[in-house]
């Protein structure tokens, strides 16, 4: 069987205006593709495990970073966090990105 096309404007409707409330947009092998409504900011955390993509659907966030340079993302970009970097996402507008990822991601709040 085919899986269906994802119309992304859909899961915007199902976040339904929660923050940080990701909801998943589609499996791909032992990945997944998440979306959230970023506005304000996360939580300091780490992924010991995994590296998280981050892809700007609509708006701008950035990516803080403790020990180097934050990254800026503009709608229509993307950025790779490497596992056991620490970072806090945060919105500069609120904005829906998608998150790449292993199936089994866990945050450690730092």
């Amino acid at each position: 069987m085919i899986p269906p096309i994802i119309e992304l404007e859909e899961k915007i409707k199902e976040i339904n205006g929660k923050p940080y409330f990701p909801v998943e947009v589609a499996k791909v092998n032992d990945q997944v593709v998440r979306m959230a409504l970023f506005e304000g900011d996360f939580h300091w955390h780490t992924h010991a495990e995994e590296d998280e993509l981050f892809f700007v659907y609509k708006g701008e966030i950035e990516i803080q970073y403790k020990d180097r340079d934050n990254v800026r993302l503009k709608q229509g970009q993307m950025h790779v966090v490497p596992k056991g970097v620490e970072h806090c996402p945060k919105s500069i507008q609120p904005s829906y990105v998608l998150m790449f990822e292993p199936y089994q991601t866990k945050s450690e709040k730092d």
